[in-house]
């Protein structure tokens, strides 16, 4: 029995012991329509993936609309919106969310979301989510940590932008607030992240620091970065996802689209499983090939009592005779009957 942490979400067991949980991430790639957001969900079940996961907030739980230089976005692919603008934009509306968790439902698909004040936290809560999911702007809002973590379900928290202090408080509050579990996601809270700056080895110090489920929340182009991260131990890997990028959206620079992202279940979940265990033993795939190792081979017909030398023994494949490593202990013995050319070398060929 494994005794890595885990943590179980709507039934599943999530750790290192397990392959990888996949989700994916609409954010606000509905560009204001249901029925966009209905069929994202079509779409992105179709893939394979483990968990859909959504955003739960309007622009005035998550800001306010005020024109001053700090609330507007300098840089970057949001370059001069303000901060009330891009999430008008974004927001999943509250009363979308019945229909969503419905049709999740209805194709056995676990939908959760992250939720950015008390007021989504409830509502999540009301709907049957399963787990929260923090956002890294809010990893240091210990209050909604607590608040959310109350409601007794799994907490997943992405680290982007936050430090070891404050990763440890998130993970603290969570525990302590009342969340069974925490799955920490290395993040770098850049949109698109570029790979030079993705850092996926902080996955495994993560999981070696804190001692729970770690995994990676994903901004960076393609899935080069996830499959890496599940390499070193990632048991989470979130990714954004849109229907088409041509279709635009706030996210959907950096998302994947429906075949991509099913390519992305697909190799995470096969990285898992060749990571298997270090061994030196023989496998079963290995078995009928043995034969065809190197072994030491009559190379010239040899008559009885004639040496044995380079000239007429040699290591060749395959591999029915003597190992190569006895060549020397045969060199220089005489034949002790007639050799014929293509026999394999066995003990009883040589005169002792």
């Amino acid at each position: 029995m494994s005794t890595l942490p885990e943590v179980t979400i709507a039934g599943r067991k999530v750790g290192a012991a397990h392959e990888p949980f996949v989700i994916c991430e609409l954010s606000g790639n509905h560009n204001g329509s249901l029925e966009r957001a209905l069929s994202m969900i079509d779409a992105a079940a179709a893939t394979g993936c483990d968990a859909i996961k959504i955003q739960t907030y309007t622009a005035d739980t998550i800001t306010m609309d005020v024109d001053a230089p700090a609330f507007r976005i300098r840089g970057g692919l949001w370059d001069g919106r303000s901060l009330y603008e891009l999430y008008q934009e974004a927001q999943t509306p509250y009363e979308w969310h019945a229909a969503l968790f419905e049709r999740a439902r209805d194709l056995g698909v676990i939908l959760f979301s992250s939720p950015f004040d008390e007021t989504a936290v409830d509502l999540l809560a009301d709907l049957g989510a399963p787990a929260f999911k923090i956002a890294s702007f809010e990893a240091v809002d210990l209050p909604l940590i607590r608040y959310a973590a109350g409601k007794g379900r799994p907490l997943i928290i992405s680290t982007g932008m936050a430090n070891l202090a404050e990763i440890e408080a998130a993970r603290d509050a969570a525990l302590s607030g009342g969340a069974p579990g925490v799955v920490l996601l290395h993040c770098v809270s850049s949109y698109p992240a570029p790979l030079e700056d993705a850092n996926v080895r902080t996955v495994a110090d993560m999981a070696e620091r804190f001692g729970c489920p770690v995994g990676l929340s994903d901004h960076t182009p393609g899935t080069v970065a996830s499959v890496a991260a599940v390499a070193l131990g990632a048991s989470v890997i979130e990714k954004h996802f849109t229907l088409a990028r041509a279709d635009g959206g706030p996210d959907a620079a950096f998302s994947l689209e429906p075949p991509e992202f099913k390519a992305l279940v697909g190799d995470c979940k096969a990285a898992w499983r060749s990571l298997g265990r270090a061994q030196y033993d023989l496998v079963g795939s290995e078995r009928g090939n043995v034969q065809f190792r190197r072994s030491l081979y009559v190379s010239a017909d040899v008559p009885a009592g004639e040496t044995l030398t380079k000239a007429n023994v040699r290591s060749i494949r395959p591999g029915d005779g003597l190992p190569p490593a006895d060549l020397d202990a045969v060199l220089g013995k005489a034949a002790a009957r007639d050799l014929k050319r293509g026999e394999p070398l066995a003990w009883d060929m040589v005169a002792t």
